[in-house]
């Protein structure tokens, strides 16, 4: 039987706890996190009723699946500290961003690592996870890794190589479409309805479109080409988007956020 830890207890690791427990993955005996503040333990103990500790070691001890659910900056540090209970058995998770896979192994040895980068939807369930894995990970690391993130949303595998563009679409993705669902909602604003009911047009819209992008499988020129009317609405408008270059602008935010990832590692 597995057990899962998680070193952080903040949101990206409250959400993972609630799918999987949500989900009968994992009993909430069988889930083990710290954290620094007796305020989060306390709350991740009432609301989940998993195993709470301020000692990092003692979740690895407990643990065969550690999620390492922190800020990078403190990764190496705690990895450091756990290392001497880190064997052989035990399956390293990552979701630290900037922070790759070969810095990981350089301490821990030859022990399966995965990272993946999730996203903040993760909260409602509809998280995107990429998934990427160690030379050491096997097959069965790969899968319940995967099967962990499937229940915070969708999942897919990737190669390292490309985790910063993942990082820059669907890592920081959800700030760019929040600041467009917002800025949409505005216009509405200004002219004349309430913002609370433009933003509710907006964002369900939005949310429409996109599963209309992943349940049809229908290519996005084809699906603007049926809402557009030649001479109608819609033209007018797309005629706006293409004259200001909007799609450069949405380049150069993919490509700065991603040259920012890279930094980080």
């Amino acid at each position: 039987m597995n057990k899962i830890g998680f070193i952080g207890g903040g949101k990206m690791a409250s959400a993972i706890i609630k799918g999987i427990i949500n989900s009968n993955l994992f009993l909430p005996s069988d889930i083990y996190v710290s954290a620094k503040t007796e305020k989060t333990l306390n709350s991740l103990k009432n609301n989940f009723g998993v195993n709470t500790t301020s000692e990092n070691i003692e979740v690895v001890k407990n643990t065969n699946i550690i999620i390492l659910a922190v800020k990078p900056f403190v990764v190496k540090s705690i990895l450091e500290e756990i290392k001497s209970a880190i064997t052989d058995d035990k399956l390293i998770i990552s979701i630290a961003a900037g922070i790759s896979i070969n810095s990981i192994e350089k301490i821990t040895g030859n022990i399966p690592i995965i990272r993946v980068m999730p996203n903040t939807p993760a909260l409602v369930n509809e998280g995107m996870s990429a998934i990427c894995s160690g030379k050491f990970a096997k097959e069965e690391n790969i899968k319940i890794t995967s099967e962990i993130f499937n229940k915070i949303g969708k999942v897919i595998n990737t190669n390292e190589k490309y985790i910063d563009i993942v990082t820059a679409i669907s890592g920081s993705g959800p700030a760019f479409y929040y600041y467009i669902i917002d800025e949409i909602a505005k216009s509405g604003e200004k002219l004349g309805l309430d913002y609370k009911t433009c933003l509710q047009l907006s964002a369900q819209t939005a949310l429409g479109a996109a599963k209309m992008i992943l349940d049809t499988q229908i290519p996005p020129n084809t699906l603007i080409e049926n809402v557009t009317t030649p001479g109608g609405c819609t033209e007018q408008g797309n005629n706006v988007l293409i004259k200001r270059n909007v799609s450069d602008i949405i380049n150069e935010t993919i490509t700065k956020t991603m040259e920012k990832a890279k930094s980080l590692g």
